[in-house]
């Protein structure tokens, strides 16, 4: 099964487990980098280590058999689909003891990690999805026009349609009437091509909730056929290609990555900048581990920045799931606090759970001055 997107997320933070442990396994299985045997190594080395670690927990026996359950099955799975597999990731989450199993195939290879929790580790999913939106590609030219879906760095082929637009006028006639009288005939021909073209994309954004436009013009029809489109679509236009209606999907696919990727990173260093400016106007924002950790445990945050693969260990509360830097007691109940290996993970699921969206920033950037971490907030700091 193909990572789809937020709902796959949303599925495995949802997933309740009781006081059983569950495991997520992340293995990079990029052929185009690693050959079949480099990845049957690192498989066998990382079950190897995780085994390890699971004999060395100070859990109940039942806890760490089901936990060994989880690695024999995820292990075979792997072994058996290794030769077909043509994903260049796998995240694998499973809990034997209450019978839950979801193996995810990934557009890029992540980085290899065993984790077993009270809870699923999903951070590197919410930034592949993060990374990746929902694309429609619209190449146009005066007789042809073809639709493209790209999504999590895949190609589908959507609709085309042919135009009844005649040739252009190459002889004058008599005083040029006549040409004129031809040409006024050709535009009204485009104009019904194009608004059909217009009318055709809005229908597909309607059903299939894209969130991106990308245009493609052959010709110089740039401006004539944009005026047709529906206020909604013009929004959602990111960007131009220079892809042809004849290109092979594989050129496509290519050129509108790049575009994504370009996009991506003018839309982090917008949000970034974004924040800082809330930050120095003393605005709804925050920043810094500790006092993002309480705005969320307070639930003021609206929005969740943090830069990809920041790590830091932390204190979580075992009663109201409070998140901490150092607290060894939870200021809410005075329980004892436990120790969480990366209390950015558990940031980051705790805001997908309370439907706050969390942005993931590649390094460097400016979000580095101000402790990797910030968020914008719902009421005023």
């Amino acid at each position: 099964m193909k990572l789809q997107g937020r709902p796959d997320i949303e599925a495995l933070t949802g997933f309740k487990g009781r006081d059983d442990l569950v495991t997520s396994f992340y293995l990079d299985t990029d052929k185009s980098r690693l050959s079949k045997k480099e990845i049957q190594v690192s498989l066998k080395n990382l079950l190897a280590a995780a085994r390890l670690e699971v004999e060395a927990m100070d859990a109940a026996k039942d806890k760490k058999e089901s936990l060994a359950a989880d690695l024999e099955r995820i292990g075979a799975h792997v072994s058996q689909g290794l030769g077909s597999l043509n994903a260049p990731g796998l995240a694998l989450f499973s809990c034997a003891r209450r019978d839950f199993w979801r193996p995810l195939e990934l557009p890029h290879g992540p980085r290899n990690r065993a984790v077993f929790d009270s809870t699923f580790y999903v951070r590197p999913l919410a930034a592949i999805v993060d990374r990746f939106s929902r694309i429609c590609v619209l190449l146009l030219n005066r007789r042809e026009a073809r639709w493209y879906e790209v999504v999590m760095g895949e190609i589908r082929p959507l609709e085309s349609l042919q135009s009844d637009v005649p040739a252009k006028v190459r002889d004058g006639g008599f005083e040029g009437t006549e040409a004129k009288h031809i040409e006024r005939h050709i535009e009204a021909h485009l104009r019904d091509y194009f608004k059909k073209v217009a009318q055709a994309t809005f229908d597909l954004f309607k059903k299939n909730a894209y969130d991106w436009l990308l245009l493609g013009y052959e010709d110089n029809h740039r401006l004539d056929f944009e005026s047709h489109l529906h206020a909604y679509l013009k929004e959602r236009i990111k960007g131009r290609m220079k892809s042809r209606v004849t290109d092979a999907p594989a050129k496509v696919l290519k050129e509108a990555l790049e575009v994504e990727e370009r996009v991506k990173k003018a839309e982090e260093d917008e949000t970034v900048q974004n924040l800082i400016a809330e930050l120095e106007r003393g605005g709804r924002a925050c920043s810094g581990l500790k006092d993002t950790l309480h705005r969320l445990n307070q639930f003021e945050v609206q929005s969740l920045v943090v830069t990809h693969n920041f790590s830091k260990q932390g204190r979580i509360c075992p009663t109201h799931r409070f998140l901490y830097v150092d607290e060894l007691q939870c200021p809410a109940c005075q329980k004892k606090t436990e120790v969480l290996l990366d209390v950015i993970d558990e940031a980051i699921e705790a805001a997908l759970k309370r439907r706050c969206a969390v942005k993931q920033i590649t390094p460097p950037s400016k979000l580095d001055r101000y402790g990797q971490i910030g968020a914008f907030l719902k009421y005023k700091a």
